[in-house]
């Protein structure tokens, strides 16, 4: 028995839209690409026990060039931003990521100059899973939920105009760190640094600010 018994005379109305978006959900094509812990819970989510072939995405791609999903599980450090936005960029459209975890999404415990504060500053994010480490249910779960946000993307004309109605940022994602982007002073410190080509000299300037400090009262000084 399957759906065509239940349709009236074999017949089923639809739109271009609709039929597309579906086979696009249902066949999603995670890159093979892991970064910490959150990488383990999304290995499990392949294995046997929860099965993500049941979602018709068992296959992780190994060339970002054959995969629609990016699944940044774990913490993002500085250095491997602009490998990560380069397997994005080498992603064909469309394609979509998902952060894994509060390492991923805002950074989490690790909040020092080497851990981008989220990965939404070097890539676009669609989906957001909290958790540390969350467990392959939750992973199964925000893939559904993206499944229900990729039903509902306009094409052709209509994603025209939502694209051009997206306002372009002044500051281009993984421009400048995480740290200095919400705040307005150290934002304009940065993009002075950057224009004089000081950025490394002011990110270290800092963070010995920062902890000169704590390091002084460690030594019981005043």
């Amino acid at each position: 028995m399957g759906i065509e018994e239940k349709l009236p005379n074999g017949i089923l109305l639809t739109t271009v839209e609709k039929l597309v978006n579906w086979t696009r959900k249902a066949s999603f094509w995670p890159a093979t690409f892991g970064l910490a812990c959150c990488a383990i819970e999304m290995m499990a989510a392949g294995g046997a026990r929860y099965d993500l072939a049941r979602f018709g995405m068992e296959v992780f791609r190994a060339s970002p060039r054959q995969a629609d999903l990016m699944i940044v599980a774990g913490r993002v450090s500085q250095k491997m931003a602009p490998v990560l936005r380069q397997i994005y960029d080498q992603m064909p459209e469309p394609k979509w990521v998902l952060s894994m975890g509060v390492c991923a999404s805002s950074g989490g415990m690790f909040n020092n100059y080497a851990i981008v504060q989220g990965v939404d500053h070097v890539v676009p994010v669609d989906m957001y899973l909290p958790g540390c480490p969350p467990r392959p249910e939750m992973l199964m779960d925000a893939i559904l939920r993206l499944w229900d946000k990729v039903m509902h993307e306009p094409l052709g004309d209509r994603r025209r105009v939502q694209m051009e109605a997206v306002e372009p940022s002044a500051t281009p994602p993984g421009s400048i760190p995480s740290s200095y982007f919400y705040n307005k002073a150290k934002r304009a410190e940065w993009e002075q640094a950057a224009k004089e080509g000081r950025e490394e000299q002011l990110r270290i300037e800092n963070w010995m600010r920062e902890h000169s400090g704590a390091a002084l009262k460690l030594e019981g000084k005043p």
